[in-house]
């Protein structure tokens, strides 16, 4: 998906050592400080997961780097240049709410809709066109979903749609926004591993937002945790314990291993979870549409607690 007015342009050349580099970051929104002078660099070829909180900043940091929330302090360089609106190189899934704006649409209507950056209507494709729009439904295996209606599709299935559209253009940087919401084990399961395989066979760095760590064990190079302004990013041994989650957190967090799962102990608050939850960033989320590199297809864009004792959340 691209920029509006463009055609499909495949970058050329070497890509950059880091598909992200944040320098002194703050954001800002609504008077709220939602991020405070975070530095940190994502590789050009790694599946990070971003994971925090509701309101810890995870939908408000993608659309800063897609150019969509300016910085209140510092920088973000996405593939070797300043965050800005209508980056090519960079494909979004945002988070999905609902049905879909027309599921009358085709699954290869739905994936064509955003081919050369076109809002409204479907473009008329040429034959680079259409060769892109079958490259993309073979690359996340919904080949047999292009003649089926979106209304005759399941949860999962849309997902494989959507993360079709992430792919027109070859982005070397997806950003996907909670993709696991709402989908029962087996499809995330599925989901993911969908993901790290195109991150590993196309190269490229994925960045995925998520209420949960556990699905995404086995395919995360490193993790990413937002909390009280903060973020902490390595790998998982690295950034998923105790020490690190209760300065996030600004409380006193455990961490316990059961069974190949992790769990977040929280011992007085309440870290109650539930993986089918809006996560409210207060950055605005998207809603029944997917905004590419920037711009809105078939939907809006809005930018981008209990007490028990002793309670635990599934991270």
């Amino acid at each position: 998906m691209n920029a509006p007015g463009r055609t499909i342009g495949f970058a050329a050349g070497p890509a950059p050592k880091n598909a992200i580099e944040i320098e002194a970051l703050t954001l800002a929104l609504g008077g709220r400080t939602v991020l405070s002078d975070v530095s940190l660099a994502i590789r050009g070829a790694e599946f990070v997961g971003v994971l925090g909180p509701n309101g810890s900043g995870k939908t408000t940091l993608m659309r800063a780097i897609l150019g969509l929330v300016p910085p209140a302090a510092g920088t973000i360089r996405v593939l070797g240049a300043t965050a800005a609106r209508g980056n090519a190189a960079t494909g979004y899934m945002p988070q999905v709410r609902g049905s879909l704006a027309d599921k009358r649409l085709s699954g290869w209507d739905f994936v064509a809709s955003v081919v050369n950056g076109h809002r409204l209507g479907l473009p008329l494709l040429d034959a680079a066109g259409r060769r892109e729009v079958a490259w993309a439904l073979d690359m996340v295996g919904a080949r047999e979903l292009a003649s089926r209606p979106l209304a005759e599709t399941s949860g999962g299935e849309r997902q494989r749609l959507l993360l079709a559209q992430t792919l027109i253009g070859r982005p070397r940087l997806l950003l996907l926004d909670e993709p696991l919401i709402s989908l029962d084990p087996a499809h995330q399961q599925a989901v993911v591993a969908l993901v790290k395989s195109l991150q590993t066979e196309l190269g490229i760095a994925v960045l995925f937002s998520a209420h949960e760590l556990n699905p995404l064990l086995g395919a995360l190079d490193r993790v990413l945790y937002l909390g009280g302004g903060h973020a902490a990013l390595g790998t998982v041994d690295e950034v998923i314990t105790g020490t690190v989650l209760s300065r996030l957190y600004g409380s006193t967090i455990d961490v316990v291993h059961v069974n190949g799962r992790i769990f977040v102990m929280s011992g007085g608050n309440d870290m109650e979870h539930d993986a089918h939850r809006h996560d409210h960033d207060h950055g605005g989320h998207d809603h029944a549409g997917h905004d590419h590199a920037g711009h809105d297809h078939a939907g809006h864009d809005h930018g981008g607690k209990n007490r028990s004792g002793r309670a635990h959340r599934d991270v």
